[in-house]
């Protein structure tokens, strides 16, 4: 299965560390993750012209309508995961939203929205757990 794993780079990389174990999981289940870079620590931050985020904009596209589904973790708030996630339900590509419910609340956006399947957690091991039914 090809996953396009969608979490927050330049809206900030408080939970880069949860990303990349995310990522790590899902690999050893037998996955491939196109966006695996989501998880390291050593992303550029910074608007790099508008050239060079067109290039940024056409692999993303590109990897999610190659994408067999979308997991995003949404704890940090993110325009371009936000934009990932209605891009995907605009193809028909099936989302599944993780966030911790102790340090945010969704946009009403995405929980008033059906097409996704909210994984509200507590803790990061609900996460793994939640990830293994979904792919088992």
């Amino acid at each position: 299965m090809k996953i396009y794993f969608a979490g927050s780079i330049r809206g900030g990389r408080v939970d880069a560390s949860l990303y990349r174990r995310m990522i790590e999981h899902m690999k050893l289940m037998g996955h491939a993750v196109l966006t695996e870079h989501v998880g390291s620590s050593k992303l550029c931050l910074e608007e790099q012209g508008r050239d060079a985020d067109a290039r940024i904009y056409e692999q993303d596209t590109a990897w999610l309508r190659e994408s067999d589904i979308l997991i995003a973790e949404c704890t940090c708030p993110s325009l371009g995961v936000g934009y990932e996630l209605a891009y995907a339900e605009h193809r028909d590509i099936p989302v599944h939203i993780f966030y911790n419910s102790n340090k945010c609340q969704l946009s009403a956006m995405l929980t008033g929205d059906s097409y996704f399947n909210l994984h509200p957690y507590e803790n990061e091991d609900e996460i793994f757990e939640t990830l293994d039914t979904i792919f088992s």
